[in-house]
């Protein structure tokens, strides 16, 4: 049973540092898409060769993901850690402990980095889009949550909200 939770202020600051890496990460792939794009050998060389059109299609595309990770991160940098009512709904912020067929997890319910473990691996970030954070967006402790996960139907039951 899991007995203390971790501070939410700790995790929006391992979320935080987790993007930022990751956003340097893409900067880099950026830097080198752009270069690959622009390189002297990427010139075509004639009609059919398509190389710098691909090049500048990647570059493109990493170019938008780097926008939208700026945007991810700054929203996770401003981000209101702030404790929620243990009998209200959950709620975009709720850490939520869950129980499934007596195996207890903890869930984060944030804006971005779904998918990331934090807290030694304790605490998973799901967001509001996914459909496990959908599931829980709106329950309450004692409530139950089914939810299909890789083709299988889950049943998660809400222990605790935070």
């Amino acid at each position: 049973m899991i007995s203390a939770l971790p501070s939410k202020t700790v995790l929006k600051e391992q979320l935080t540092s987790i993007l930022a890496t990751d956003l340097a990460v893409r900067e880099r792939a950026y830097q080198a898409a752009r270069e690959g794009a622009t390189h002297e050998e990427a010139k075509p060389e004639n009609d059919k060769d398509t190389r710098a059109l691909e090049a500048s299609y990647l570059a493109r595309g990493e170019a938008k993901r780097l926008e939208e990770m700026r945007a991810a991160l700054a929203e996770t940098q401003t981000l209101v850690v702030r404790a929620l009512d243990a009998a209200g709904p959950v709620a975009l912020g709720a850490l939520v402990v869950t129980d499934e067929d007596g195996t207890e997890a903890m869930f984060w319910l944030v804006p971005h980095g779904g998918g990331t473990r934090l807290a030694d691996g304790t605490v998973q970030v799901v967001t509001p889009k996914s459909p496990l954070g959908q599931a829980l967006l709106g329950a309450r402790c004692d409530d139950e949550c089914e939810v299909i996960l890789a083709g299988k139907r889950r049943t998660l039951s809400i222990v605790r909200i935070a």
